[in-house]
């Protein structure tokens, strides 16, 4: 267990020292290229509600998706992180609805919905720094998402799992774990690639 975990923390060190050489200006257009394949997805064209997050940083940005979707009269539910790091989710009401969170984090100012209300939504944008050529993600390591993925199975839930990465973001291999659970698309400013269940 402790070389994939060494190994998970060495590919995140990079992946985020690579992120961090992106101009503001390349992130914003890859932004805005990724919100133009994403929205097109079958899966998310007939969601009714889309759980989703704010990106921060040199992330893959969502803002341009989040509100085409909601143009579109998706409901967008934003994630509002717990104390122990489970993730609550609110209703996103457009960008001047965000208010500062801790860890740099934005999130909806409105009515809590509770841990449960991800089970509603067609479709989950889960964050994520790669995902390899099996659908395996790999996450920041604070285990948000693998509670919402884990909450998703117990409930037999099966909504769209679909990770916005940059291209160099999808890899050979991630080193797997018990808890971890594969996604079924990646979008990347290049285009879209689906795993198999």
């Amino acid at each position: 267990m402790a070389p994939a975990n060494f190994d998970k923390t060495s590919l995140r060190r990079q992946l985020l020292a690579t992120r961090a050489l992106l101009s503001v200006e390349d992130a914003e257009s890859a932004a805005a290229v990724l919100a133009g394949h994403a929205v097109a997805l079958p899966e998310l064209a007939r969601a009714h509600t889309v759980a989703a997050y704010v990106s921060v940083g040199r992330e893959p940005g969502t803002r341009p998706l989040l509100d085409a979707l909601r143009a579109r009269g998706v409901r967008v539910l934003l994630p509002v992180l717990l104390p122990d790091n489970d993730l609550d989710w609110g209703a996103y009401e457009g960008a001047d609805s965000l208010v500062p969170a801790g860890r740099g984090l934005r999130e909806p100012d409105g009515a809590r919905l509770g841990v449960h209300a991800v089970l509603e939504a067609d479709a989950v944008l889960l964050p994520g720094l790669a995902v390899d050529g099996r659908g395996m993600r790999l996450g920041r390591g604070g285990g948000s998402y693998d509670r919402v993925l884990a909450r998703l199975v117990r409930a037999d839930a099966h909504p769209a799992l679909v990770v916005l990465l940059y291209g160099d973001e999808v890899v050979a291999r991630i080193p797997e774990e018990p808890h971890d659970h594969p996604v079924h698309t990646v979008v990347t400013p290049e285009g879209i690639r689906r795993f198999s269940a």
